[in-house]
């Protein structure tokens, strides 16, 4: 029996340049496409076929687990078809719905099985560390954590895997960064389609004016139209919390090299997570002006990781800071977290460990807004930091057709909590601190033990 691949799916026409690019060799690809252009559909089709075609290991991400449940397990198009249906019960091994996992036959007959599919969230990203994909298709990509394409990249460079990136604008994070990185890259296929792009065989537009007048009854801003329809990057402003001040720092220079300097101390600023990510950055106060030289985050690593961290940074330390949650008591130990820092400190010349004062988000929000005028970020040792100041964001509500108050907890919010702290920081007056001179904490820093923690001698405030 012969079965037609792409199967019971016909690709429009201005689908047809990807399919083509990635069947005629390219390992890379991005496409900007508006919204209702019907891009889960064309790529999961994509997908299938290249799993057909080479056994191995295929994933499909999406920016929440239960989003690729929705639109791809559970899913099914406007004519009643599943999205799981593209793939003919004849060339089913077997579908696991818990992991969201499908075995397909090997094609040659040579094994029993053949290639493996995963769609996978990148909220959870680390199920994936160690595994050996060949192929992967990030759907709405400047939604997603981008912690997953540093993890599979490396991999799909050895083995000559490959790549797509899919996705509506989101802001200038970071599908802007790697739109403009490789739109001057021949090795990438790229495309940006608006729905004026996107056109039927007799030459009318799939999405019609009426149809985005009904998303504008409905309550859509002009903003949200023009970043789904019309793939404007920085239209939908409104919902990014900090994206017109990136902007500004950006514009005057203040997002460049800030390098450490040696003559001044470092204070750190910490969100601690326990299932979600530790978020540090690293500032010196110079003057009125405030250089945040350096950021770090990590997930499900415990206290003496970190300390770790912190300690091979080249940097005299003034002061640790951490949210008023440190003083919540721990499971197993009943130790409050500020008593494991306690312990983990040495005696002698003093650093600051500092518990910030609790404030509603929103006040520390506009902390940070207050703050950054002042400051000035480092460009490289910050960027998966910046990456997270630019998406942070105000969720959509779309049964109201407005923005909630809260912010999306996303991969985003640690460094931004993070950061949120340290603005919470400088508005508050600093505590005073004991005389010490940056040349005995010189002193103490070279003569430090290996087995201490952050520095050498730190103390309570």
């Amino acid at each position: 029996m012969k079965i037609q691949i792409p199967y019971m799916f016909t690709p429009r026409d201005y689908q047809l340049p990807l399919m083509r690019a990635m069947d005629s060799g390219y390992r890379r690809a991005i496409t900007i496409w508006h919204r209702r252009a019907g891009k889960d559909k064309a790529l999961w089709n994509l997908l299938i076929k290249k799993a057909l075609q080479k056994k191995g290991q295929y994933y499909y991400f999406f920016p929440e687990y239960k989003q690729g449940k929705r639109v791809i397990w559970d899913g099914i198009d406007n004519d009643g078809f599943s999205f799981i249906d593209h793939i003919p019960e004849q060339l089913l091994v077997s579908k696991n719905s818990q992991e969201m996992k499908i075995t397909l036959i090997d094609p040659t007959g040579r094994s029993k099985t053949g290639s493996i599919i995963s769609i996978v969230g990148t909220d959870d990203y680390d199920k994936i560390r160690g595994s050996n994909p060949i192929g992967c298709v990030f759907s709405e990509y400047g939604y997603q954590n981008p912690g997953a394409w540093d993890v599979v990249r490396p991999i799909l460079t050895i083995n000559r895997g490959w790549a797509v990136f899919n996705s509506t604008p989101n802001g200038k994070n970071h599908m802007y960064k790697l739109w403009e990185n490789v739109k001057d890259n021949d090795e990438w296929f790229k495309q940006l389609l608006t729905v004026n792009d996107t056109l039927d065989p007799e030459g009318f537009r799939y999405v019609t004016d009426d149809m985005i007048q009904e998303d504008r009854d409905a309550g859509y801003s002009e903003e949200m139209i023009q970043q789904e329809y019309y793939c404007d990057w920085t239209a939908n402003s409104q919902g990014f919390y900090y994206l017109k001040y990136l902007e500004d720092a950006a514009a005057d220079d203040r997002i460049t090299s800030v390098p450490y300097n040696s003559e001044l101390l470092v204070d750190t600023w910490w969100d601690l997570g326990v299932g979600d990510n530790t978020a540090i950055w690293f500032t010196q106060t110079v003057g009125n002006a405030v250089h945040v030289i350096d950021s770090y985050s990590n997930k499900s690593k415990g206290l003496d990781h970190y300390a770790t961290v912190v300690r091979s940074k080249p940097y005299l330390y003034r002061s640790h800071n951490f949210p008023f949650d440190i003083r919540n008591t721990e499971l197993g130990s009943g130790r409050t977290r500020l008593e494991t820092v306690e312990g983990l400190l040495g005696e002698g010349v003093n650093v600051d460990i500092n518990v910030l004062p609790k404030l509603p988000v929103e006040d520390g929000i506009n902390a940070v807004r207050v703050l950054f005028p002042r400051l000035f970020i480092d460009s490289k040792k910050c960027a998966k930091g910046l990456d997270a100041l630019y998406n942070y964001h105000r969720q959509w509500d779309d049964k109201v057709k407005q923005y909630k108050r809260k912010p999306v907890h996303d991969w985003s919010a640690d460094y931004a909590d993070a950061f949120r702290y340290m603005a919470i920081g400088h508005s508050t007056p600093s505590r005073r601190r004991r005389g010490v001179s940056i040349t005995d904490r010189i002193r103490a820093y070279q003569s430090r033990s290996t087995d201490s923690w952050m520095v050498a001698y730190c103390r309570k405030s």
